[in-house]
């Protein structure tokens, strides 16, 4: 695969920079009201705004959003986030009127139609995941997942097991498994890997047995974070089980198991859903997500709420059921105002319907597509499991014999002069130099075979021209930054800031 040879783009100059006095791009309307005066002390004569015609607003702000890689422009395989494509068919269908404007704090007379699609997507988040019941209030998955933990907490307590503070969790897991366990009010208690990156059983049985009696449950990403399924899995749910536990399966990697496995039918009692990574809803920016939490029947009676039940079953064929909001009897209460972020679950909606009876397809493909990158990177890099993978691999970037100064972060770097999006750097934590991977099931085997291409000639440039690496990226409008000293050291302001620009490569 060839370099790209495009030279850096020059950096954009700021509104300000564009700024000449007296240009405007809209004329303000005379108010309609009656005006007042505003106190001289809350008067601010100093606003120093720049002064710009339309044309150049919106040329400059275009630009700038051009210097963004996308999944629209690009492949994107940050790996344990699934940035998949999303279809556009979701937004136009989210944009409808009925949808787009309606209110939740309108009669359930009026929404109706908003009701039944939610009552629809709960029925089939139920039948993808082979759980009871479910609520879609939570506003992401680390909500959900909170969700999750809560239900297991009045669970216990409810039937007086008030000892019972205690959350098993793999050193596989995401991290916001440990962090909502605290946040929940209980402890954490951490297992290791064996050496095929799966729980080991030995040590699970000791925990279970040395807390028995403080056992809340376990916590388990499935496929875990090391990219593989947890092969005991069955028996993991039955040793939980036995030790007075409840299992919680973070169901972040459903992306792997649609049409294949049902969590709810290997014995979990609870997981979540990320509508943002399963089934194409907007992800990243902070939101909007949403993280539906299902569970098994024993647990629904402790789901947020409200949720969207049939209040009066239709009359005849002809008629349609009347829909409304019901608390669970024993519910740990409301997650999110209102009722969730109604707009993704209209995307996940349509993105169900879309696929129909083909869902599993895209468990099918993301398998494919990750094992496909997995053999042919196979021999150039480490490969901490030699073993099947499910939607996403983890690999180490790093030769520590024939390229020992070269770490994970200047193969991802490098890759942004090849015009790819970096992987998931430095997690999971438990694997050196980690790169994690995730083609998901939409990418071609054409674009595959180019990341393939790029990454074999980023090792060979590695033990040849390791400096190439260190220095990259090349072609980007701005080089290589100091990241922490970036998180730490703000630059909050609008005006100009000198920022070092690439120069062109010579190679």
């Amino acid at each position: 695969m060839e370099l790209s040879t495009k030279t850096p783009q020059p950096l954009e100059k700021t509104s300000y920079e564009l700024s000449q006095p007296g240009r405007q791009g809209v004329r303000v309307p005379d108010p309609d009201v009656p005006l007042t005066d505003i106190p001289a002390d809350l008067r601010r004569t100093d606003l120093d705004f720049p002064e710009m015609g339309e044309l150049e607003v919106v040329r400059h702000f275009v630009k700038l959003s051009q210097l963004n890689y996308s999944i629209d422009k690009g492949f994107y395989p940050l790996g344990s986030c699934t940035m998949k494509y999303n279809p556009k068919i979701n937004e136009d269908v989210a944009r409808l009127p009925g949808f787009a404007h309606v209110h939740p704090l309108q009669s359930q007379g009026t929404t109706q139609g908003a009701l039944a699609l939610m009552y629809r997507v709960q029925e089939w988040l139920c039948e993808i995941s082979g759980f009871d019941a479910v609520s879609i209030q939570p506003a992401a998955g680390a909500h959900g997942e909170f969700a999750g933990i809560l239900m297991i907490r009045k669970y216990h307590i409810d039937r007086g097991d008030h000892k019972r503070t205690k959350i098993l969790v793999p050193d596989s897991a995401h991290g916001t498994n440990p962090a909502t366990t605290t946040m929940a009010g209980l402890q954490a208690i951490e297992l290791p890997s064996d050496k095929n990156g799966d729980v080991d059983l030995d040590v699970l049985r000791k925990a279970c047995e040395d807390h028995k009696d403080e056992l809340a449950g376990m916590m388990i990403t499935v496929p875990s974070t090391l990219g593989v399924f947890e092969e005991h899995i069955v028996d993991i749910i039955d040793i939980v089980h036995k030790a007075g536990g409840l299992m919680y399966m973070d169901g972040a990697n459903m992306n792997a198991l649609l049409g294949v496995a049902k969590p709810g039918e290997l014995g979990f009692d609870v997981m979540h859903y990320n509508l943002h990574k399963t089934f194409s809803t907007p992800h990243g920016g902070g939101g909007p997500g949403s993280g539906p939490v299902v569970c098994n029947e024993k647990l629904a009676p402790f789901r947020p709420g409200p949720v969207v039940e049939i209040i009066e079953e239709a009359q005849d064929e002809e008629d349609a059921p009347l829909y409304g909001w019901v608390m669970p009897d024993k519910s740990i209460g409301r997650l999110k105002a209102f009722h969730g972020n109604f707009g993704m679950h209209v995307r996940a909606y349509a993105y169900i319907s879309a696929y129909g009876s083909d869902l599993p397809k895209v468990t099918q493909y993301a398998v494919l597509n990750a094992n496909y990158i997995r053999a042919r990177l196979k021999g150039t890099y480490l490969m901490p499991f030699d073993r099947m993978c499910g939607h996403e691999l983890v690999i180490e970037g790093h030769w520590p014999d024939k390229a020992p100064g070269v770490h994970a972060l200047d193969i991802s770097k490098r890759l942004m002069d090849y015009n790819f999006h970096p992987p998931t750097n430095y997690f999971p934590l438990i694997v050196p130099e980690a790169l994690l991977i995730e083609p998901t099931e939409t990418e071609t085997k054409e674009t595959l075979d180019s990341f393939i291409e790029a990454m074999l000639k980023i090792a060979e440039e590695a033990r040849t021209d390791p400096e190439l690496l260190h220095n990259a990226p090349h072609i980007t409008p701005v080089k290589r930054v100091d990241e922490v000293k970036a998180a730490k050291d703000l630059v909050l302001c609008c005006r100009p800031t000198v920022i070092e620009t690439a120069e062109p490569v010579a190679k």
